[in-house]
């Protein structure tokens, strides 16, 4: 499937967060992430972008697909995997948990987004499983001074990882 976010994943995850700002803004944190999860989705066809709900992500094993009851909370243009929470604080295990989605998926983004932080952008991870480009400090896909201007988006919650022996 051909999209013409593609080319623009910056600006697409850009209007993804700004969806997930406005959503926290009338909600605040405090509620269940279902509730999240159908304000974010009103937001995003408000925004035109195209999204799958619950996509269920079996594993390829010996030649056969099981179902091991993975489900990706949102894809968004068949490009972003978007992995909603509504915790405490965001643990190693959910940026783990939205890593195999990338990975299974065969997608290179994702933004892991916690609604239950007072202030959202202490609750937004954005992962990627593209190699890093070796003339750049951070992987080509995540120039955050441009792609989140506007927003004061903490480069500390980038985190951009290269899965083993993937190129």
């Amino acid at each position: 499937m051909t999209t013409p976010w593609a080319s623009t994943p910056n600006r697409l995850t850009e209007l993804i967060i700004g969806a997930a700002i406005e959503v926290h803004r009338n909600t605040g944190p405090g509620l269940m992430e279902s509730v999240y999860e159908e304000c974010l989705c009103y937001e995003l066809s408000q925004r035109d972008l195209k999204f799958q709900r619950q996509v269920e992500l079996p594993i390829a094993y010996k030649n056969i697909k099981l179902n091991c009851g993975f489900r990706m909370d949102l894809l968004v243009e068949d490009l972003v995997i978007l992995e909603l929470k509504t915790v405490n604080e965001l643990l190693p295990i959910h940026s783990a948990q939205l890593l195999t989605y990338l990975k299974l998926s065969g997608k290179n983004l994702g933004l892991l987004i916690n609604f239950n932080e007072a202030i959202l952008k202490r609750g937004l991870k954005r992962l990627t499983t593209a190699p890093l480009n070796p003339d750049e400090k951070h992987p080509s896909v995540t120039s955050l001074s441009s792609v989140f201007s506007g927003l004061d988006f903490d480069l500390l919650n980038s985190v951009s990882l290269c899965l083993c022996g993937e190129q």
